[in-house]
């Protein structure tokens, strides 16, 4: 019965945004005066009908991705594929989604909100607390992946230039936490020291692929905007700094300056200012790093990352919520519009190219093959190394993000990650997140059986 009622949910959902969809089609083009509503919300009405259909197609995609033990992420992207080529069976309505402006800021608020959440998952202290061992396992699986990212690019695109090739060793570089404590906390690990490496290399690895988008992506700018002699080594070397500079300055700034700024905001008066100020830090860092060439998610990041409970102390004993539990009902209406958009971004023609299907094939076995890397800097042979390698597979929303910004760069007139590659990146993405959970689970449970038959 329970199984009937969600079905017929399901499907009345499906009518509803297909219902939707044709109102407007009838009002804009077939129903008449298409004028004759312009005075009851215009453009206002477009974008209310894009959140309709990609709010719903993600709650209906993450909730059936979910019901298969899956992250509820690859059921957004996967809605988001299917609106966006939709044009492939004559169904043009939602092609005026993918050049839509105001969502296209809506979706960058929304990673922005996500890394601001990833930041604050974890703090500096943490950082210093995670020992040697995350420490390696981080470098390991950042320069593995980018090397082998790199081969690959120069395998399948020799036509395309060096900084092409490098972007995407840089995107294959990202690690989504997420996903692995959610398959740690699901199988009881999460205390393990398995767990506590590859969440604590992971937040590394974080910090590290961020830095090395923002040079690659300053690289890119700087020669997009120069007079076709190329980039110097100097200023390659000023990239590097001012994406390094930029985070060590915020947290170093950040300690010093936050105390003081939560308490001049607790003595305002009114509802929201605790949520309103720490989105404040946020907005703020992410304005600065986009001012200075930076993308503004390493901002966002870095917010999330200085804000530590002791500098807000007075708004917590006077009862108020943690910042984390403030900002998700945030980030559960913005994010999915980001994933859902990167979906439609995806053009399934390009999976008709054999040539492309081997590029995404080769390019998912250098990630895999790139992130297992990481256990070559375990020494301790009572530790499972192969599963802290597998912990740090998936690619999931950091690898979209980096794909997302690659597709904004343009170098000689194209975009540094064209629709084919970008086509490639998201089937890389796709596979390792989906591997990842299953192959830890049982790698984690198989190295406790033998442990205790040790005993």
């Amino acid at each position: 019965m329970r199984f009937l009622t969600n079905r017929r949910m399901f499907v009345l959902l499906a009518v509803m945004g297909v219902y939707a969809g044709y109102s407007l089609a009838f009002a804009s083009g077939g129903g008449g005066n298409a004028d004759s509503g312009a005075g009851h919300g215009g453009p206002v009405l477009e974008v209310l009908l894009e959140l309709i259909v990609i709010l719903l197609a993600a709650k209906l995609g993450g909730d059936l991705l979910e019901r298969f033990k899956q992250p509820a992420v690859l059921g957004e992207l996967i809605m988001g594929i299917v609106i966006g080529n939709l044009h492939l069976l004559g169904f043009d309505l939602f092609e005026p989604f993918k050049v839509n402006v105001p969502l296209e800021i809506l979706a960058e608020i929304g990673v922005i909100i996500l890394l601001f959440e990833v930041g604050l998952e974890s703090t500096v202290k943490e950082m210093m607390k995670v020992g040697l061992a995350s420490f390696m396992v981080a470098v390991f699986g950042v320069i593995a992946p980018f090397f082998l990212g790199w081969g690959v690019g120069i395998l399948f695109l020799p036509e395309e230039s060096t900084l092409v090739h490098v972007f995407i060793g840089a995107a294959l570089t990202a690690t989504s936490v997420g996903i692995t404590a959610r398959v740690l906390q699901d199988i009881g690990k999460i205390n393990t020291r398995e767990a506590k490496i590859i969440l604590g290399a992971a937040v590394i690895d974080d910090i590290l692929g961020l830095v090395i988008l923002a040079v690659v992506a300053g690289i890119i700018t700087a020669a997009a905007s120069g007079s076709g002699d190329g980039i110097s080594s100097a200023q390659v070397l000023w990239i590097i700094a001012k994406a390094v500079l930029f985070i060590v300055g915020a947290i170093v700034i950040g300690s010093i300056i936050l105390p003081a700024y939560f308490k001049f905001g607790f003595v305002l008066r009114g509802k929201g200012v605790f949520l309103s100020f720490c989105l404040l830090v946020c907005f703020l860092l992410a304005f600065l790093a986009g001012k200075v060439g930076l993308a503004p998610i390493v901002g966002a990041f870095a917010a999330g990352l200085i804000l530590e409970e002791v500098q807000y102390k007075d708004f917590r004993d006077r009862g108020e919520h943690q910042v984390e539990e403030l900002i998700a009902p945030i980030a559960i209406f913005l994010v999915p519009i980001f994933f859902v958009r990167m979906g439609m971004m995806v053009d399934l023609v390009t999976f008709t190219h054999v040539q492309i299907l081997g590029f995404a094939a080769v390019m998912t076995v250098a990630a895999i093959i790139g992130k297992q890397a990481c256990s070559l800097a375990i020494f301790d042979r009572t530790i499972n190394r192969f599963a802290i390698g597998l912990g740090m597979i998936p690619r999931g929303e950091v690898g979209l993000i980096f794909a997302g910004i690659g597709a904004k760069l343009v170098l000689d007139g194209h975009p540094v990650v064209s629709s084919s590659t970008y086509s490639a990146v998201v089937i890389m993405v796709i596979v390792t997140t989906l591997v990842t959970p299953p192959a830890l689970k049982v790698s984690l449970l198989r190295g406790e059986k033998k442990k205790n038959n040790e005993k």
